[in-house]
């Protein structure tokens, strides 16, 4: 550790590092939900932007997963973009014991879906590495921009979120393609753990 961080530790201005797992099903979000929070050059998100509008792209699937950072005024991020696909799921749990925070996103477009994102949730949060922490969930109820999505409400119903007593969760309605909601979810997420860190 160089001076500078000694210096900026003492000063409590070094940032904190957290471990955010970012759980759901496939084609939730997850994956456009942390490209959104990463840094980017604006002119690069612009031009991906148009490019996917012209020709209609869709972001590729992810397998198994992918680790990305970013940071916010106070705390440094590392999320584990874990695969929602079913054959994936059952490597979420080893993970668990890492994660300092949950960002568990849910497709609010997928009616269809919502039972088996409620049983997934149910598993996560009866594991034996989660169960028993005070770890805090951030849900996003995303896809906000499609004709039929659920409100933040009722998807928070259909999951009996009301249920989680034991750990501090909050859900955001959101639109990870325009980034709507976001910066709720991420700034109340921030607050959540600087107060467990305190």
């Amino acid at each position: 550790m160089g001076l500078f961080d000694k210096l900026a530790g003492w000063l409590g201005l070094k940032k904190k590092d957290v471990n955010v797992l970012c759980l759901g099903l496939d084609n939730s979000g997850k994956t456009t939900i942390i490209n959104q929070l990463k840094p980017s050059n604006v002119f690069l998100f612009l031009y991906i932007h148009l490019i996917s509008v012209l020709y209609a792209q869709d972001i590729v699937p992810t397998i198994g997963f992918s680790i990305e950072k970013f940071k916010t005024s106070s705390l440094s991020f590392t999320v584990f973009d874990m695969s929602g696909q079913g054959r994936y799921r059952n490597l979420w749990e080893h993970y668990y014991k890492e994660g300092q925070a949950i960002i568990f996103v849910i497709d609010s477009g997928d009616k269809l879906r919502m039972v088996v994102a409620k049983e997934e949730l149910d598993t996560l949060l009866s594991h034996p590495d989660i169960k028993h922490r005070r770890i805090p969930i951030l849900f996003f109820a995303n896809k906000m921009d499609l004709r039929d999505a659920l409100s933040a409400v009722k998807v928070s119903q259909l999951l009996c979120l009301e249920n989680i007593k034991d750990k501090p969760w909050h859900i955001c309605a959101s639109d990870a393609v325009k980034g709507e909601g976001l910066q709720e979810g991420v700034d109340w997420l921030q607050d959540q753990i600087r107060a467990m860190k305190t």
